[in-house]
């Protein structure tokens, strides 16, 4: 008996068809006010809520209203503040902008206001729509990034959306209703051939948005053409998610959640690494019924669950929290792969961490667990010249400094050498950081600030150096 057989005789939980957090609703900023549990709130809060809305994108659904989020515990609840907009998400002064715009009530200036501070967000942090861009025949692929020798980025046109948002996300650009700042690719021919053509590439990373909006048949029409043998190269085909958090139903009770888990299964049964990069910001988020028995199911169809967060003030900057998350997790049969340092991006004075004590509260989670939740990398920052991660803070000829080192670099030859920063208490990220032990600059920043100026391809490091 195959195990999708065995998925099929299995039974569903038994929820109450009539059960709202198991019908897919979802509201948006201009729903704000439909939802009870926010019409309860004073005013002056929900006024608040509406001014960061109408910059920062906001979607959420019924289950994660009704079973994730603390409504006795607002508004320090963290998954409260995961999804619905905070006051502190904005300046003081783009806050009042925008407050005042809206008073003022002129649609025209709400909307200009609203870009303005976009733009002053770094709405495409690290290179995304310059360095990451690959082309083939000369030609720009929008919807590809290709920043890393042996991973490929794709942005499938039907998955630049999620079941709900988060408030900290590197990519809110993508949601916000302007196409000159989303990333997508309406054809799978562009991908499949720009694959062909960079044997050096064995790993696919399907992102988005959330990959997991889209039907099966849609994720199937990009993934099972990867099953024959010109792509044999590519062994390993991940996809970002975080719908085992937002909506566990896609693997449990969706009308297509048997034809998911079937892919996944044929995908992993013909020599693939099929991997979900689950996004999980708190423990929370694994303890709902349906939560546990999504990732049952995925897990027996051979996929690997591989989960990964930033580090966040106001909802995970705990050593415990992040402790007791990775024993779930182990428990649960995932993967801790990541500790991120929340980037240099929209929100980012909300939910920064000095990396001063992004290292110490991993340091002090790692105390906390066996080897088998050791597996998880970081604080690491995914910066525009590579993926840097913190190793330690020590003492060299009495100097205090950063111990730095790269997990992934635009050149591979940057991968795993360690160098210094000077110990900076208030830092948040690598360009506040300066070379320590009398060096005027870091090892990589000629050859980096070379690629910026186009002065050195991005595509020459994408082929091994034969």
């Amino acid at each position: 008996m195959t195990s999708v057989q065995q998925m099929q005789r299995k039974p569903f939980l038994k929820i109450p068809a009539e059960s709202g957090s198991f019908r897919f609703r979802v509201y948006t900023g201009r729903q704000l006010d439909k939802i009870e549990q926010i019409r309860a709130l004073p005013q002056e809060q929900q006024f608040a809520m509406r001014v960061v809305a109408n910059v920062l994108p906001f979607r959420v659904n019924q289950y994660v209203i009704d079973e994730l989020v603390d409504w006795n515990n607002i508004p320090d609840d963290p998954m409260f503040r995961l999804v619905f907009p905070q006051a502190g998400m904005l300046t003081e002064s783009d806050f009042a902008l925008m407050a005042d715009a809206m008073r003022r009530g002129d649609k025209q200036e709400i909307r200009k206001v609203a870009a303005d501070i976009r733009q002053r967000l770094n709405p495409h942090p690290a290179g995304q729509r310059g360095l990451n861009v690959p082309h083939l025949k000369d030609e720009a692929l929008e919807g590809i990034q290709h920043k890393y020798r042996e991973t490929v980025l794709f942005f499938p046109s039907h998955g630049q959306v999620c079941h709900s948002y988060c408030t900290f996300c590197f990519r809110w650009a993508q949601f916000i209703g302007d196409k000159t700042l989303r990333f997508s690719a309406k054809e799978a021919e562009h991908l499949h051939h720009y694959l062909l053509q960079h044997p050096d590439v064995s790993d696919l990373l399907i992102t988005g948005g959330d990959p997991m909006v889209m039907k099966t048949n849609h994720l199937a029409d990009y993934l099972e053409p990867l099953l024959r043998a010109e792509f044999d190269h590519i062994q390993s085909i991940r996809i970002g998610t975080k719908s085992l958090t937002f909506w566990p139903q896609r693997y449990v009770r969706d009308a297509d959640a048997d034809d998911l888990l079937r892919l996944l299964e044929k995908l992993a049964r013909a020599g693939k690494h099929v991997a979900l990069m689950a996004h999980y910001n708190h423990w929370r988020e694994l303890e709902t019924r349906v939560a546990r028995e999504a990732i049952r199911r995925v897990r027996e169809t051979g996929t690997v669950i591989r989960t990964q967060a930033p580090l966040l003030n106001h909802i995970n900057n705990d050593a415990g929290i992040w402790a007791r998350m990775w024993r779930t997790q182990v428990k649960l049969g995932l993967t801790p792969y990541y500790m991120f340092v929340e980037r240099d991006t929209g929100a980012r004075q909300y939910f920064e961490v000095p990396l001063v004590r992004a290292w110490e509260i991993y340091r002090e989670a790692m105390q906390q667990v066996s080897g088998l939740g050791r597996t998880a990398r970081g604080p690491s920052m995914s910066a525009g010249p590579g993926k840097v991660e913190i190793q330690g803070i020590s003492e060299i000829h009495g100097e205090k400094v950063f111990v730095l080192r790269f997990i992934q670099g635009r050149n591979p030859a940057w991968v795993q050498r360690p160098f210094f920063a000077r110990y900076d208490e208030q830092a948040t990220w690598l360009d506040q950081l300066q070379p320590a032990l009398g060096e005027e600059k870091f090892f990589f920043q000629d050859e980096y600030d070379a690629m910026c100026k186009g002065e050195i391809s991005p595509r020459h490091y994408q082929q091994k150096q034969r």
